[in-house]
């Protein structure tokens, strides 16, 4: 069996339709955070891409999944991955967790408007709900590998290290001090790797 061969006419074809989804994504991602994910609609978000409403279905299907490109772009932005890669590489308890603290920081820093997105629409249809509660699991269980691997050296049982950790970690935390009060992502960042060391360890 021969392999495809892609030509240069289908490689820009790809490349148009690549750039379309980005172009909704960036719409819809603007739309939900000025309006909420639950008030925007697919028409609403291909207006503001330049697109019809045709080409919006055609590239995504469903809201859901516009909204499921745009938390996989912000982790990338946030590099969150590699970050949490860099945590468990960290020898020292008290760098670990510091490490910790820098990688909630910067998964927030990178795009805070799609953590109040996601934040928001939790009060949606099942299947966005299913989605939305996959995202938060898997957040928050690299969060809890995170506090796992520093276990032989914490002051207070497991389960509660953990549970500490999550609770700096909600979105109102970051928003009161941030953006409210003016806090700078890096002191954020000092800040919760103090406290996370004060009281963890």
């Amino acid at each position: 069996m021969s392999d495809t061969v892609k030509t240069p006419r289908s490689s820009y074809r790809q490349e148009q339709a690549d750039a379309t989804r980005l172009r909704i994504a960036d719409a819809a991602q603007r739309l939900f955070a000025r309006d909420g994910y639950g008030a925007t609609s697919m028409e609403a978000i291909a207006r503001e891409a330049g697109v019809g409403t045709r080409t919006v279905y055609l590239a995504f299907g469903a809201k859901r999944e516009i909204l499921s490109v745009i938390c996989e772009r912000w982790l990338e932005r946030a590099g969150a991955r590699e970050r949490a890669r860099a945590v468990r590489d960290a020898a020292e308890p008290v760098a670990r967790l510091r490490a910790a603290a820098g990688w909630l920081a910067a998964l927030y820093s990178a795009d805070f408007d799609v953590v109040r997105v996601l934040d928001a629409a939790t009060d949606e249809d099942e299947e966005t709900r299913n989605v939305l509660a996959a995202k938060l699991r898997g957040r928050n269980r690299v969060m809890d590998e995170l506090i796992a691997s520093v276990e032989a050296q914490l002051a207070v049982p497991l389960s509660d290290a953990q549970a500490l950790f999550r609770a700096y970690a909600a979105t109102g935390v970051y928003g009161a001090l941030v953006v409210d009060a003016g806090w700078s992502p890096e002191r954020f960042e000092m800040w919760l790797a103090d406290t996370l060391v004060a009281q963890l360890l």
